[in-house]
């Protein structure tokens, strides 16, 4: 592939910002044969070949029922892909957001609004009865999550497998979840404990670009914010009057994206830009000196975002997996623990 000169210059403004991340956290200038360090690697248990003689036909069965599941519903793809972002950010990609107990963590108010339990379940069923007690929750998951990126326009990436599914989900661990109005210091320390870094967590927010968000989630925001009484000034005025319709109750629904909210591209963040980002959060990564020069970056070029969007994925997908066969189990059903 040869890449323009615009490419060039944009991808070398994130390596540049790259190194004066990774200087700034540190007293030393990396040396080469410390470059191994700043490189994401896939977990050492975790391969391509994993099914391929257990269960060959893994992939097309999960690619199958996403193109089932999306053509009746497309709103379900941005919510797949939240699922497994809110498996991985409690207990690392280990399906516990799936165990359906009084007090797991689909229980917990964060939880609210996640969606596509039964499409999980549809998949599961269908590769029990092909390749019985060997796909695990986790792998379906983190499978999932790529192909309704696919689905809605992003990229696709190589899955690695063999994660195992957890034993345990607690409702109360889910408090530490972003939710849309923590401040990027937060955020980032958040991330940094999943082992993710400042770039994954830019990168994975511009999924926002598709998806809606419960108005409630904002209403702080435009109409009491910081208690004063008014909204947030940073917001476009226009598109200010437009959240105000649309948001009178906080049940209703908002496009996290609002100029191309169905298709995957970089719009998330020229929204930021023009001041109509949705959540808080988003709009503060735009005025923290330490994450503004990546929104800015990708802004200048969808195909970086692509790029780099399936490297924070697969990034998301090694968040402290499981794989020793005391660490988890592949479970039968994957709403609850084998018996």
């Amino acid at each position: 592939m040869v890449l323009s000169s615009s490419s060039v210059h944009l991808l070398l403004s994130l390596l540049l910002h790259l190194i004066v991340i990774a200087v700034k956290s540190s007293d030393v200038v990396p040396q080469m044969s410390d470059i191994s360090d700043y490189v994401p690697s896939v977990g050492e248990e975790l391969w391509e070949e994993h099914y391929v003689t257990s269960c060959p036909n893994m992939q097309t069965i999960i690619q199958s029922k996403i193109d089932e599941w999306t053509a009746k519903d497309p709103t379900l793809a941005p919510s797949l892909i939240r699922l497994h972002y809110m498996d991985c950010a409690v207990r690392g990609c280990d399906g516990s957001i799936l165990l359906d107990n009084p007090s797991s963590e689909r229980t917990a108010p964060q939880a609210r609004g996640l969606r596509g339990f039964q499409v999980i379940d549809d998949i599961k069923n269908e590769l029990e009865r092909q390749c019985p007690e060997t796909v695990s929750c986790a792998d379906i998951l983190s499978t999932v999550a790529r192909d309704a990126t696919v689905k809605v326009g992003g990229p696709f990436w190589s899955m690695s497998y063999g994660r195992k599914d957890g034993f345990i989900s607690k409702a109360e661990e889910m408090s530490l979840v972003p939710m849309g109005y923590e401040n990027v210091t937060y955020l980032i320390e958040f991330f940094q404990s999943k082992g993710l870094n400042m770039v994954d967590l830019v990168v994975l927010s511009g999924a926002h670009t598709i998806g809606r968000a419960t108005c409630d989630a904002i209403q702080d925001r435009i109409f009491n914010f910081k208690a004063t009484g008014k909204a947030d000034p940073s917001i476009k005025p226009q598109y200010l009057d437009f959240l105000k319709r649309k948001c009178r109750w906080g049940s209703d629904y908002v496009h996290l994206d609002p100029t191309t909210p169905n298709t995957f591209d970089n719009k998330y963040y020229k929204n930021i830009q023009a001041g109509m980002s949705t959540l808080a959060t988003d709009h503060s990564l735009k005025i923290d000196s330490r994450t503004s020069p990546l929104i800015n970056v990708f802004a200048e070029s969808d195909w970086l975002f692509h790029q780099q969007f399936a490297v924070s994925m697969i990034n998301l997908g090694d968040t402290d997996i499981l794989t020793g066969d005391d660490e988890g189990e592949i479970r039968v059903n994957c709403n609850y623990v084998n018996q």
